[in-house]
């Protein structure tokens, strides 16, 4: 993180993800995982700086909402805000949890019941979608139109990885979001944009374009903004400026 930060004026903000998985010497013994996390991970990750935000994968095969409360309270206790990638697979309950500790972000959401809708959108939890990952498993999309028109908070993001959403595309994922989850074009313009920079807690300074806020600019080749999600898998980007500094 450190050195491409030092290579390209680009934002990079870190989150822990520690809790992903339980590794395989601790995978009959979760609990144990967990204990080490809160213990001695998170608090020298938060003493090194390595991090903002606390992170954990609340599904089927992952940890259970107990769990993730708890080292999701470890990391707050630590001043790591805590994310949840929340329902995905399975409803666990994981949203709810994002409500109940008033986390940052609560990602993919693709099984949520229209009464986690409800919650989520009386709630400052950005409900960050991937429609990537959705896409790319074949589970269905989150329901991205339900959320909008209850009034939660919407992000977008590629959630690029080798594993369930190979696209380093934001436009394709607001191509999907369009297409899959009943978005509108300008909805989910501003998901990608200054919703995602208040996910990150940057929204002061980055994620819309006025006076006094960082110079960062993507420029599209098209008579209407509508066109940038309409084409999808087309590369359209003409111009990229990142705190002022061409970069494309």
């Amino acid at each position: 993180h450190r050195a491409l930060a030092r290579e390209r004026p680009l934002e990079l903000v870190s989150t822990f993800l520690g809790a992903h998985v339980p590794p395989p010497e601790f995978r009959r013994r979760p609990d144990a995982y967990v204990d080490f996390l809160a213990r001695r991970l998170i608090p020298r990750v938060a003493r090194e700086g390595l991090a903002e935000f606390c992170d954990v994968f609340c599904d089927r095969g992952a940890f259970s909402v107990p769990q993730a409360r708890r080292i999701l309270t470890a990391g707050r206790a630590c001043g790591l805000e805590p994310r949840l990638h929340a329902d995905q697979l399975e409803r666990t309950g994981a949203a709810r949890l994002a409500v109940e500790l008033a986390a940052v972000s609560a990602d993919h959401l693709d099984r949520v019941t229209r009464r986690d809708v409800e919650l989520l959108a009386n709630s400052h939890v950005v409900c960050t979608l991937l429609p990537g990952a959705s896409l790319h498993l074949g589970v269905g999309y989150a329901p991205g139109r339900e959320l909008v028109d209850a009034g939660a908070i919407v992000a977008l993001a590629t959630d690029f990885n080798p594993g369930t959403s190979p696209t380093l595309s934001l436009p394709m994922a607001m191509s999907l979001a369009c297409d899959g989850m009943g978005l509108r074009p300008a909805e989910a313009i501003a998901a990608a944009t200054v919703n995602a920079a208040y996910s990150l807690r940057r929204h002061d300074r980055i994620g819309t374009i006025e006076a006094g806020k960082q110079a960062d600019l993507a420029v599209f080749d098209v008579a209407d903004y509508r066109e940038i999600p309409y084409y999808f898998g087309v590369h359209l980007n003409w111009l990229t400026i990142a705190r002022g500094e061409v970069l494309y």
